[in-house]
């Protein structure tokens, strides 16, 4: 009985740990990670519009190119 009974506290101290906090820069890590990655995506949605604005507007000139011949 005393086994199981250490077996439960071993358990039980290292499911404890487990749940510890991050390091201080880890977390700071991940957050400058999340701003950069929040910039980025900021950049990026500019580039995909021009970019989708100039494949339609190849696409309508290919079609009446077409039409004209």
């Amino acid at each position: 009985m005393k086994t199981k009974q250490l077996v439960a506290l071993c358990l039980m101290v290292v499911s404890a740990g487990a749940y510890a906090a991050l390091p201080a820069a880890a977390t700071t890590a991940f957050t400058d990670l999340s701003a950069d990655v929040t910039a980025m995506l900021a950049l990026v949605w500019g580039v995909v519009f021009i970019a989708t604005g100039g494949w339609v507007s190849i696409r309508l000139f290919k079609k009446g190119a077409n039409k004209a011949v």
